[in-house]
């Protein structure tokens, strides 16, 4: 199993590899945007208790990037199916449906561990003050990246065309993006719009990241990222009976 898991890696890292250089130039530019917009710009003229509004701000758009990265990381997975036909060549191949997905949505974590490490050096360029604990922070760039990943290869294994794909997209990371905690906190949502807002993973993803650990919290991610995991792999299996 390991060493399927390891193959499968392997072969989205060379890939990765050679497109690395504008990989990270790509990744670079949403979070320069919103530094310098929200952090420089709109940022001077709101005060936030516990420190600037950039201090504020980065644990967000960690949030948001990884939510973003994971996710486009497995689109790949619905052109393999529906336009290349090349996955079929991994249905007939003698590797574990388990192993092809664990593989897939941790090729899409590494993904997005080097775009956070981006965009934590160009906060601490702007000047912005990183005060998080490295486990914890960890634990839930890992967790919040598995989760998106998964709906990814969930959708990707489910829809017919791009279009169907980008609805997922509009549908579901749109109004996260901008609802769950990243670019403000959710405490002044009337009650019932911050029940629903509550209840989705991203905001939990901004709460841990930016006030630390708290054990519902992370919970209620870790059950999202088992959950979505398990999913996934059936999904897949079904495809490969």
């Amino acid at each position: 199993m390991i060493q399927d898991i390891a193959t499968v890696m392997w072969r989205d890292w060379i890939v990765l590899r050679r497109r690395l250089k504008k990989f990270i130039l790509s990744r670079l530019v949403t979070p320069v945007l919103y530094l310098v917009a929200f952090g420089w710009g709109l940022g001077k003229n709101i005060n936030i208790a516990s420190g600037t509004y950039l201090d504020f701000l980065v644990p967000g758009i960690v949030a948001l990037n990884t939510m973003n990265v994971s996710y486009m990381s497995i689109t790949t997975v619905h052109a393999e199916r529906v336009y290349h036909k090349s996955l079929e060549e991994y249905l007939s191949a003698p590797i574990e449906p388990t192993a092809f997905v664990l593989g897939k949505v941790l090729s899409a974590v590494v993904r997005a561990l080097i775009s956070t490490a981006l965009i934590l050096g160009v906060a601490l360029s702007f000047g912005a003050g990183l005060n998080f604990e490295p486990i914890t922070f960890l634990s839930v760039v890992v967790l919040n990246s598995i989760i998106f990943a998964s709906v990814c290869f969930c959708a990707a294994l489910k829809v017919q065309t791009y279009e169907e794909l980008a609805q997922v997209n509009t549908y579901l990371l749109m109004p996260m993006s901008f609802l769950c905690g990243t670019f403000f906190s959710t405490a002044e949502l009337p009650p019932v719009v911050r029940f629903v807002i509550e209840v989705l993973p991203l905001t939990h993803t901004s709460y841990l990241l930016r006030e630390g650990f708290s054990l519902s919290s992370f919970l209620i991610l870790s059950a999202y990222a088992i959950v979505l995991l398990w999913l996934a792999v059936k999904m897949f299996r079904r495809l490969s009976a």
